[in-house]
């Protein structure tokens, strides 16, 4: 069984201490590198010989340099590796700025460790792993966003009539086009923003631009 080459950056003393413990006592892994900073890392790397690891557990809030900021200049020393960022953070922002720069794993630190295990073999084996709820987040940004629902409580004379305010007409110009008066288009806008709670042309056309209407 081929033996998958860990370094661990980390600076909760529990947690690095514990995913230490965890795969060093397993021969399946070997625990190359334990850092508490991007910076004693990078050093590490530096000043220690062969081999290099393989799979990097990197958390994102860090002293010094932070974990997305500290990836650049980690893939640049190992172009191999593959980065699994382990951290209490799920915005999407840190997702994607992570996955972008290079992270190929996103993992909550709530994860098991048979989980982060499950994961680390994963990897190994060319593939990516997601925490359940960074996957969801993940899925939801790329999901096509449903439109939102047009609304359908005006009539149809209404919605000729804001259709022309839509087309820059005036009241005037409306009320040729629709072959009605003036006085007519003026009753149909005070019900059309009535109806939908608005006070201006501009809010109107707001709604239709939304795809409100």
């Amino acid at each position: 069984m081929e033996t998958i080459t860990l370094a661990i950056v980390e600076d909760d003393p529990v947690v690095r201490e514990s995913l230490q413990t965890f795969f060093g006592g397993n021969p399946q892994f070997e625990v190359l590198t334990v850092a508490s900073s991007v910076e004693t890392f990078l050093q590490k790397l530096d000043a220690e010989a062969q081999p290099l690891p393989e799979i990097l557990l990197l958390d994102i809030q860090l002293p010094g340099m932070s974990g997305i900021e500290g990836i650049p200049g980690i893939r640049e020393r190992l172009p191999d590796a593959n980065i699994i960022m382990l951290t209490t953070f799920e915005d999407s922002e840190k997702i994607f700025a992570a996955l972008c720069a290079g992270a190929c794993s996103y993992l909550t630190k709530q994860t098991s460790l048979l989980k982060i295990r499950e994961a680390v073999l994963n990897v190994s084996r060319g593939g990516s792993y997601m925490s359940p709820s960074i996957a969801r987040k993940v899925v939801e940004y790329f999901s096509p966003k449903p439109k939102k629902q047009a609304n359908t409580t005006l009539t149809d004379r209404q919605m000729d009539i804001v259709q022309g305010i839509v087309d820059g007409l005036s009241y005037k110009m409306i009320a040729a086009r629709l072959d009605i008066s003036i006085d007519t288009v003026r009753s149909h806008i005070m019900h059309i923003y009535r109806a939908l709670n608005i006070n201006s042309k501009g809010e109107l056309i707001k709604r239709v631009v939304n795809g409100e209407l």
